[in-house]
């Protein structure tokens, strides 16, 4: 048996429709989407039973959020405070106002969504606390607390002091501040930057550390980001790059990996990385993949991928532990 408080939006909506009955329900269904009346369609035929009481309590509160939407639709907000005080008393009238306020805040600057923390700022920066103060009241509470963090400390104080002392804000005037911030985002959005740093170029870097250094470096970061750590290393060696490797390592991960890898991961290899590993093959084995490869077809570019990044994975295992060597930047140089 359904309690109220563990009802869903979309079963209070299912039991609406059930209440209005079959051809009043097609009414309803014309002005709902197609995704609208299958995700209802599915809660009604998934609702079962409810208590009188449960079904009454959601069309009370159908009822009420009807009335709402007209009466602010027709007199603005102080107009519906004023009936719906009149008609369900002070505190319901406030809980209902409330709904409807949440969402008019929502559309305002709802543009911002579209940007990083990091673009706002650079805007919100140059402009007057108070500005500042209207845009941040207008974000969600953690976003707001990252871009004042960045403030200077005096700037710091002065917006929060703004925002805590902002009431209301006239509507002609939100509007020409949200156009501005707008205009402003949109430019610094479309500004030509040069692309510095970044995963790619670490990876680089990495290839050319010393491996006692990029061990250390490695172990370090991962204590904090090992995610991180492991989008770099896969920067690091891609399987184009077993060309590179000596024969004896190469056998070494040919006898590692699992055989149905190795034709998912040839698959989709050039042909000068097919032609080293099947250099490195026995003639029976050669054969084999080759065979396997014929009747390997209509493969997706992903399992390939994932198949490539497993022979990769078992190369870093391999080298880890100290049974192949992977030649990296001329740092690896072997004696033989």
């Amino acid at each position: 048996m359904a309690k109220e408080n563990t009802i869903t939006p979309e079963q209070k909506a299912a039991a609406v429709v059930i209440s209005l009955g079959a051809e009043k329900a097609a009414q309803v269904y014309k002005y709902l989407t197609e995704d609208e009346i299958q995700r209802i369609t599915i809660e009604v035929a998934k609702l079962g039973f409810l208590p009188s009481e449960v079904t009454e309590s959601i069309l009370d509160e159908f009822y009420k959020n009807c009335m709402l939407h007209k009466v602010v639709t027709e007199g603005g907000m102080e107009y519906a405070r004023s009936v719906l005080e009149k008609a369900f008393g002070e505190e319901v009238a406030h809980n209902l106002l409330g709904k409807v306020e949440k969402t008019l805040k929502s559309r305002v600057f709802s543009f911002l969504s579209k940007y990083d923390d990091l673009s706002i700022f650079s805007i919100l920066s140059n402009e007057r606390p108070q500005t500042i103060a209207l845009v941040l009241s207008y974000m969600d509470s953690d976003r707001a607390a990252s871009i004042i963090s960045g403030l200077p400390e005096q700037r710091k104080i002065n917006v929060v002091e703004a925002i805590a002392r902002m009431d209301s804000a006239a509507p002609e005037a939100m509007k020409i501040v949200e156009q501005e911030i707008e205009k402003k985002l949109s430019s610094v959005m479309t500004t030509d930057y040069t692309k510095i740093g970044g995963i790619d170029y670490i990876a680089e870097v990495m290839n050319y550390v010393d491996r006692g250094d990029e061990k250390y470096i490695f172990d370090e970061l991962s204590k904090k980001d090992i995610e991180l750590v492991e989008e770099i290393r896969k920067k690091m060696f891609v399987f184009e790059d077993i060309v590179g490797m000596d024969n004896l390592s190469i056998q070494r991960v040919i006898r590692e990996v699992d055989q149905k890898d190795l034709v998912y991961a040839l698959k989709g290899a050039q042909g000068e990385v097919a032609n080293v590993i099947f250099a490195n093959m026995s003639a029976r084995m050669t054969e084999t993949i080759k065979s396997e490869l014929e009747i390997t077809t209509n493969v997706r570019v992903r399992d390939v991928e994932d198949a490539q990044q497993r022979v990769v994975a078992a190369i870093r295992k391999l080298e880890d532990a100290g049974q192949i060597v992977v030649s990296k930047g001329g740092k690896d140089d072997i004696i033989a």
